[in-house]
């Protein structure tokens, strides 16, 4: 049997209230306090859908072996390219096989559930061959309106295969329709709504209700069948509605996490099922839908393998590791909405050399170093030569995934003449777990968290954008953690 073997979640540190917005626009828009309360995550300067996913992905593949990967899919609507494969990228940072099947899935909020069908179907064609499914968006709304305040940035990961499925896939159905209420077009930037009516109350009202009756007929199951039911709707009245129309109990219905993180666009539906999962209990039906150009709907059972699973704080963990942003200015710089004055420094032109990393993939992408097999010496970057002077051996070398291990800071510093939206710069040495050192910039964190001898994790981001040719680079960063990464 076929269906999710591992989850996770991925929020991004920093948290964005929602009266800070309206303290800064609501002289423009005064209706907009009717959506002030909670707060909305937040993608660091240096993140996006793609450094997101990678972070969701990493998670999920915890204890698992990229290696035995089939396939993996990515859905975001806020892509960094629209001509290369952004699934590459993240099955790269993943160290995933480059023998497996990729693909993005976009167009359409429903994209995430779109992308785990299609992982389900290939699993159960290829004999319960693994397939990880991330979805990952930063929308962006225009200052001062409703898509500002609602949208947050996350994203969420779920590995799907045969091996000991946590939650047994029963069955789906799906809507197709090209009903126009959110939509950018391929030049745009911001999202668009059409008017609130329209969208409330013909495309949610309407379109989710038919998606649940739909698979209940189809599965022979009621709604009141189901532990959980999973959908996104961020107009309360609407999901109130919609709840008396299926004749859901108020506790069947999972929470939308508006108030926490905001709707996360394709991982929203994905992201609410994480926080179901976690928790489930053996023999739980969960039902997800999914909305926008119409509706997925799937339905799973969970199975006692769910209470062997040691990831299940997942949800809750990334939920509370947040950092309020308290400049409202600082949010609309990160996201390139506001042009700030960076000094000539930040005049220098990124010019990125593909043939270059090309050849550098696996180092830059996946952090892989190289492991002497004679004498055990760990490097980075990667070499013909053991670096060890007791060896010397050449081409003798087996690849080591770093961002899996983790290391400690031997140097740091700040720098506030660097160009960066973000100042100061700090970055530093760090030794690998295992052997090897290698200079990172630092992330999520201030000076005053650093220490030399501190352990840190890493993690994959956005090394610089080049706003000459749009090319976004990714490479890693150190991010000091508390304890040892395991």
């Amino acid at each position: 049997m076929i269906g999710i073997i591992s989850y996770a979640a991925y929020l991004p540190r920093y948290r964005l209230n929602r009266m800070n917005i309206f303290s800064a626009m609501g002289w423009l828009n005064p209706a907009l306090i009717m959506n002030a309360a909670g707060e909305k995550a937040v993608a660091g300067y240096d993140e996006d859908a793609v450094t997101m996913a990678a972070a969701a992905g990493k998670r999920c593949l915890q204890r698992f072996n990229p290696a035995e990967l089939g396939a993996l899919y990515l859905a975001t609507t806020t892509a960094p390219y629209k001509e290369r494969q952004c699934a590459n990228i993240v099955a790269g940072a993943l160290c995933a096989p480059e023998g497996i099947r990729s693909a993005d899935f976009t167009g359409a909020l429903k994209a995430g559930t779109s992308a785990l069908l299609a992982a389900l179907e290939l699993s159960a064609v290829n004999g319960g061959k693994q397939a990880l499914v991330c979805a990952a968006d930063c929308r962006l709304g225009k200052m001062g309106s409703l898509q500002e305040m609602i949208f947050g940035d996350g994203a969420a990961a779920l590995l799907v295969g045969g091996d000991k499925p946590i939650a047994l896939f029963k069955g789906s159905y799906s809507l197709s329709y090209d009903f126009v209420d959110q939509y950018r077009g391929a030049g745009t930037v911001y999202n668009r709504q059409w008017e609130e009516r329209w969208v409330r109350d013909m495309g949610f009202e309407q379109f989710i209700p038919e998606a649940v009756t739909g698979l209940c007929h189809r599965c022979d199951l009621k709604p009141s069948d189901f532990a959980k039911v999973i959908y996104p709707c961020y107009f309360g009245a609407a999901r109130r509605n919609i709840n008396k129309k299926l004749g859901l109990d108020p506790a069947q219905v999972e929470d939308d996490l508006l108030q926490e993180s905001g709707d996360t666009g394709t991982a929203h539906p994905l992201l609410m099922l994480t926080k179901a999962l976690e928790e489930a209990s053996p023999g739980d039906k969960l039902l997800l839908v999914s909305y926008g150009s119409g509706c997925d709907a799937l339905y799973f059972e969970v199975t006692p393998e769910i209470e062997k699973f040691n990831h299940r704080k997942r949800f809750s963990d990334t939920l509370a590791q947040r950092t309020e942003l308290d400049n409202y200015t600082k949010y609309l710089t990160w996201r390139r909405i506001t042009p700030v004055e960076l000094g000539l420094r930040g005049e220098e032109e990124q010019v990125t050399r593909w043939s270059m990393a090309w050849r550098s993939r696996k180092a830059i992408l996946g952090l892989q170093g190289s492991r002497c097999k004679q004498c055990g010496t760990q490097q980075y970057p990667p070499q013909r030569v053991c670096v060890n002077p007791d060896c010397g051996t050449i081409d003798e070398m087996e690849p080591v995934n770093l961002s899996e291990k983790g290391g400690k800071i031997v140097s740091y510093t700040s720098d506030m003449l660097a160009a960066t939206i973000n100042p100061p710069a700090i970055y530093g040495n760090v030794d690998f777990n295992g052997g090897g050192r290698a200079m990172f910039e630092f992330a999520d964190c201030t000076l005053d968290d650093l220490q030399v001898g501190k352990p840190v994790e890493f993690t994959f981001r956005i090394k610089y954008y080049d706003p000459k040719r749009d090319i976004t680079f990714y490479f890693w960063k150190a991010v000091p953690v508390a304890k040892e990464v395991s």
